[in-house]
């Protein structure tokens, strides 16, 4: 071969070569994200990087996608809870110069709570003295709803086994 042709050869190998450096160097920028002059401080999670912003303390998830780097801002549920926490405080001020500008509290309050009774606890039989009676207390409104309402679901489930065993005789089923 000449020296003309080989030199024909030469360039555009050189050329390639040159682009692909190029490209390699600009891939490897395209790596990993900017540090920003070590403002940020970068670990290596397998899906991506994650940054730490050493001036806000902010910390964001990064990965490499076809488009290039992206960072997202992973969620600081401390700073939420803070927030929260915050509203709730106000709210709580706010009420409470709201009862205390409605006036005195009522006369005769008392601080103690009041009794629990149970609505479904039944009473005890009581025994009158005087003629030695026993006195049954009668179910409540609320208790025949109940009962009600049960005797109500069990007869038509009897009705349903009756026409199903009525079907099942006719041979229907």
């Amino acid at each position: 071969m000449s020296t003309a042709s080989s030199s024909r050869l030469f360039l555009p190998v050189l050329a390639v070569l040159v682009l692909d450096l190029a490209g390699a160097s600009a891939a490897a920028a395209q790596a990993m994200p900017d540090t920003e002059n070590g403002r940020y401080a970068l670990s290596s999670t397998s899906d991506g990087v994650l940054r730490l912003d050493t001036r806000t303390g902010a910390i964001s998830t990064c990965s490499n996608s076809g488009a290039g780097w992206a960072c997202y801002a992973v969620p600081d549920e401390r700073a939420a809870l803070e927030a929260e926490i915050g509203r709730l405080q106000a709210d709580n001020e706010k009420l409470r110069k709201d009862l205390a500008s409605r006036g005195p509290a009522v006369a005769g309050k008392t601080e103690e709570p009041m009794p629990k009774s149970d609505s479904l606890k039944k009473s005890e039989p009581k025994i009158v003295e005087g003629d030695r009676k026993i006195e049954i207390p009668l179910p409540s409104d609320r208790d025949m709803e109940r009962m009600m309402s049960f005797l109500e679901r069990a007869w038509k489930r009897l009705i349903e086994m009756a026409n199903r065993v009525q079907k099942d005789v006719n041979g229907r089923i």
